[in-house]
């Protein structure tokens, strides 16, 4: 006979696995308004900020509000979802200076994600130089992707989007559509990347199968990149990436069309990877952070997620590899979460998308005033 409060337990237990923390553990912390679309974010040694905004701005804020827009940017298709994107530091970056970004870069045959970096100085940027071009342009302001990380050996990882209209290419070795790219800090391709020696594929090519990859961050303990990205109707991921690893877009998905409609062949297929994590509906994540700091002990190893539809930040609690439960932070707010960084104090800096836009620092409730 069926449990009459089976019902009940289950949403008792979907509570307590997803329910936000007390509004008293920590506090969120104005540092920054008036940011148009902010999308990349980044913590200078000296303490200030560097934050992208879409419409092709950079600009470097300081503590004592200082806000200053930096020259030196090469060309940018700002539309849609395209424009300045992504920041990185280079790992000996107080060295040598490099700071690295990502863009719709305009073209023949339309735009497409680009990578370059330039030396940071008071003023702006120098010795532009690029890193990498995806490969073909297209016409269209979608699925650019595109998120930077570094990894502990210096490799630098590119993720990408299918550009939308061109879903299929995803699936293809002769282009960067839908693919995960690895590259040495100038632009060189490794030898060891996967599909350097396979006639008619990119050697840049790390993972395929991709949709639209807008979270990124290496795993502290594993030294693995993980990334989420964006399913169509449903059917987000987060995915931990696996060198030459098909991760099935478009021929597996746990979405759908929008507006309903089966897409490819089912949610699961031999010789395509399975994602550690699903959303339906979608949550549409953006940035992606593993928390390593004192600030919360009580989150350290977590991994958090900023939502854009979804208007909160999730925060997957992991025991090793595995997500053991969901929670959910600043959903009260409805602000569309775009970027996480961790600062060096421990606390969590947050940007906002929207065209008067935040940038936000989650501290200990013991921290506030």
């Amino acid at each position: 006979m069926p449990n009459p409060n089976g019902k009940w337990l289950t949403a008792l237990l979907l509570w307590l696995l997803t329910a936000p923390l007390a509004a008293a553990d920590y506090t969120v912390q104005t540092l920054a308004t008036g940011l148009h679309h902010p999308w990349g974010l980044v913590e200078l040694p000296d303490g200030r900020l560097l934050v992208s905004e879409r419409r092709g701005r950079l600009l470097r804020l300081g503590p004592d509000g200082e806000r200053h827009s930096l020259s030196g940017l090469p060309p940018i298709a700002a539309g849609g979802q395209g424009g300045l994107l992504d920041l990185a530091l280079h790992p000996d970056f107080e060295r040598n200076g490099w700071l690295y970004f990502s863009f719709s870069q305009p073209g023949p045959g339309g735009a497409s994600t680009a990578v370059a970096r330039a030396r940071l100085t008071a003023d702006g940027l120098k010795d532009v130089e690029p890193v990498f071009v995806q490969h073909p342009k297209t016409h269209g302001r979608a699925h650019f992707g595109s998120r930077l990380a570094f990894d502990a050996d210096g490799f630098l990882f590119i993720t990408t989007g299918d550009r939308y209209h061109s879903r299929h290419q995803a699936q293809r070795l002769d282009n960067h559509l839908g693919k995960i790219i690895r590259l040495h800090d100038d632009g060189g391709v490794p030898a060891d990347n996967p599909f350097v020696n396979r006639p008619g594929a990119l050697p840049e090519i790390w993972s395929l199968g991709h949709r639209n990859v807008q979270g990124a961050a290496i795993h502290p303990g594993t030294g693995v990149l993980w990334i989420n990205e964006h399913g169509p109707q449903g059917g987000d991921e987060v995915n931990r990436i696996r060198r030459g690893a098909n991760y099935g877009w478009p021929v597996v998905t746990f979405g759908e069309e929008y507006g309903g409609g089966v897409i490819g062949e089912g949610n699961r297929k031999a010789g395509m990877e399975d994602p550690l994590w699903v959303w339906v509906p979608s949550i549409a994540p953006s940035g992606m952070l593993f928390y390593t700091g004192d600030a919360f002990p009580g989150w350290r190893g977590n991994l958090f997620v900023g939502a854009l539809a979804k208007r909160r930040l999730v925060r997957l609690a992991l025991k090793g590899e595995r997500v053991m439960s969901e929670h959910h932070l600043l959903q009260e707010r409805d602000w569309r979460i775009r970027a996480l960084a961790q600062a060096t104090d421990g606390g969590i800096l947050v940007l906002t998308d929207a065209p008067d836009g935040r940038l936000l620092k989650l501290v200990p409730a013991a921290a506030k005033g």
